[in-house]
């Protein structure tokens, strides 16, 4: 199996080092001509969520890509990866900005406040138990969908969810050395 891992900004490098360690074939996607190599799966990493959205469309990869995540591919986002794959985004926060919108969830950005409010922690996540959890900049879940299945909270707040193939994740499981997250991932 092959996992594209988005390249054009963010956090992509960590996400292939994690899935290399595993065992997994990458291939990163900066172009539209890259969506013609054979991948299984996508990760959609932290970042820049406004970047990578307007990126995706001016390198007219979003609609190949949505179409993809729709018919099934199983995808892994991270905080701004789930901001893109979010179908409605905070009434504050939405501008806009071209996103994937497969996932059916209502999603604020920098919710946990700006760099300064980051932090780490431990929380309890569906079918894998304590897991490591780092926050940078990240949002949070503010209504997930009939089909949605919350895989985390923290202080009451929806931070992981898993809705078919995708896992849409408030954190970056990438920046800890703990596995289990990709595996799943992995697994799906």
């Amino acid at each position: 199996m092959t996992t594209a891992v988005l390249a054009v900004q963010g956090a992509f490098a960590e996400h292939e080092a994690k899935l290399a360690e595993l065992g997994e074939k990458v291939v990163e996607l900066r172009q539209a001509a890259d969506l013609g190599q054979p991948f299984d799966r996508l990760v959609l990493p932290g970042g820049e969520s406004t970047t990578q959205g307007k990126l995706l469309a001016e390198l007219g990869m979003l609609e190949a890509l949505r179409e993809r995540i729709a018919a099934g591919m199983p995808t892994l986002a991270t905080c701004a990866g789930l901001i893109l794959l979010a179908r409605r985004l905070d009434a504050h926060d939405d501008k806009g900005t071209p996103r994937l919108a497969t996932l059916d969830v209502l999603v604020q950005r920098n919710a946990y406040g700006r760099q300064l409010g980051s932090f780490h922690t431990n929380l309890q996540l569906k079918g894998l138990g304590e897991v490591p959890a780092t926050f940078i900049r990240a949002p949070f879940v503010m209504e997930a969908g009939a089909n949605v299945d919350v895989l985390a909270t923290h202080e009451g707040r929806i931070v992981a969810v898993r809705q078919g193939g995708q896992i849409g994740l408030a954190f970056h499981p990438e920046l800890d050395a703990d596995p289990r997250v990709h595996e799943l991932f992995l697994s799906l």
